[in-house]
């Protein structure tokens, strides 16, 4: 299977929703890593108003061959009616980091 890496980053409403999602994930082996930057104050516009909220970020080290699969599993366990789910792709990384981020993505094929 290739391996197309992709950082995913998708806000939740709470720390313990940020852990239930990260821990889904890995159990399902759609990521090698996942961060949990809490406190992060949101701005934005919902059905017309100017909302405010403070969310946990999840930095998704994912790839572009799981994608589909990880917003299934994020859709199923999460409070939003519209969660954010934004992929990029990394123009660089050091071939160590890649070799381990690749590895674990390989090692969830066969499971």
């Amino acid at each position: 299977m290739p391996f197309t890496p992709r950082l995913v980053f998708v806000t939740a409403s709470s720390l313990e929703e940020a852990r239930n999602l990260a821990q889904a994930i890995l159990d399902k082996r759609l990521a090698a890593c996942v961060n949990l930057i809490p406190r992060v104050e949101s701005h934005y516009r919902w059905q017309g108003k100017l909302e405010t909220a403070v969310e946990v970020i999840l930095v998704i080290k994912s790839s572009a061959e799981q994608f589909e699969a990880l917003c299934e599993a994020i859709h199923l366990r999460h409070s939003y009616e519209c969660p954010e789910i934004v992929a990029v792709a990394p123009e660089e990384m050091s071939p160590e980091y890649r070799t381990w981020w690749e590895g674990e993505m390989r090692s969830g094929d066969a499971g």
